[in-house]
């Protein structure tokens, strides 16, 4: 039953992915969509280490920031083809995790929260500083990928929204794989069973601050991939993909949708990036209506949307 679920989730996913376009007025929705996808696949990865391991961040806008720039640095600095420096990211924002988490993961509650906000304060401050390197301020130049082109020459024609769309798709489709058959495998029992219980979760032989910093670290390669796809996707990036607001951003849309729940964290991204394109029309007061709608789902639906909405249907069935 269970692997059932699974499998649905994902089709769910997939099906959403193909079926989207047939909807879209106009080429922009495929650059929305896209963007959707990136910023969703990085909420998944808030999904492991807060739904799943109970360990919040409110600093990991800053691996969305080592990914982002290891694709802007990389082809330059180190030859790397584009591609090779999005696993250049992922593993510098893996190593960065694991060197960080070991004392920043012992701490709990808002002292977890504030030393993972110093972290993400930090990064951005160095690509903000390092102007040499970075660009400072201005941001940087990210060079194209390149397989758009070599499609073409192979006959496959694509305007730049589709193709990052289908490529933003595809990352997190294997990004929503990967984490439900992480819910389902003993490492995500251990993490949800320190979730529930730290004491209780040590008392049966689960090495907590192993399962804690794991979860660190696979969260660090979603949010850094995410970057990545950002960069190059945009052509170019500034040190606010590492900022403080991006931080609080990935957490809301984590916390909207359901954090304990892939789809709900993926649902919470997509109307989390919908919402500005939709308030425009309420001009300065786009930031306030924004904010009141959030208000009003974390009171009338506190477990997020999804889970709220999926447990008042089951309700009523009963």
């Amino acid at each position: 039953m269970k692997s059932n679920l699974k499998w649905i989730q994902l089709a769910i996913v997939f099906v959403l992915i193909i079926a989207l376009p047939a909807f879209f007025p106009s080429g922009y929705y495929y650059r929305v969509g896209a963007l959707i996808f990136v910023n969703a696949l990085s909420v998944v990865g808030l999904v492991i280490l807060i739904g799943y391991a109970g360990q919040i961040s409110l600093g990991h806008a800053g691996f969305a920031g080592i990914g982002a720039y290891a694709c802007a640095l990389g082809p330059d600095y180190v030859g790397l083809h584009p591609a090779f420096s999005v696993i250049l990211g992922a593993v510098v924002s893996a190593g960065m995790a694991a060197l960080i988490g070991k004392p920043i993961l012992r701490l709990k509650g808002y002292y977890l929260a504030v030393a993972t906000l110093g972290f993400g304060i930090l990064v951005s401050m160095v690509l903000t500083n390092e102007r040499a390197l970075t660009g400072g301020p201005d941001g940087t130049a990210v060079a194209k990928l390149g397989l758009r082109s070599w499609l073409k020459d192979a006959g496959v024609k694509l305007s730049s929204g589709e193709f990052w769309y289908l490529v933003c798709g595809a990352v997190l489709l294997i990004g929503v794989w990967i984490a439900l058959n992480l819910f389902h495998s003993a490492t995500g029992r251990a993490m949800r069973a320190l979730h529930g219980s730290e004491v209780a979760a040590r008392t049966v032989g689960i090495d907590v601050a192993q399962v804690k910093l794991q979860a660190f670290v696979i969260s660090a390669v979603y949010a850094s991939v995410a970057g990545s796809l950002l960069a190059l996707q945009n052509k170019f990036i500034t040190p606010d993909v590492a900022g403080f607001m991006h931080s609080i951003e990935m957490v809301t849309m984590a916390v909207l949708g359901g954090v304990n729940s892939v789809l709900g964290a993926t649902l919470g991204a997509a109307i989390l990036t919908l919402l500005p394109q939709v308030l425009t029309i309420f001009a300065e007061y786009e930031q306030l209506v924004m904010g009141l709608v959030m208000i009003l789902v974390m009171i009338f639906l506190p477990k997020g949307l999804l889970p709220s909405i999926a447990a008042r249907l089951r309700g009523r069935g009963e």
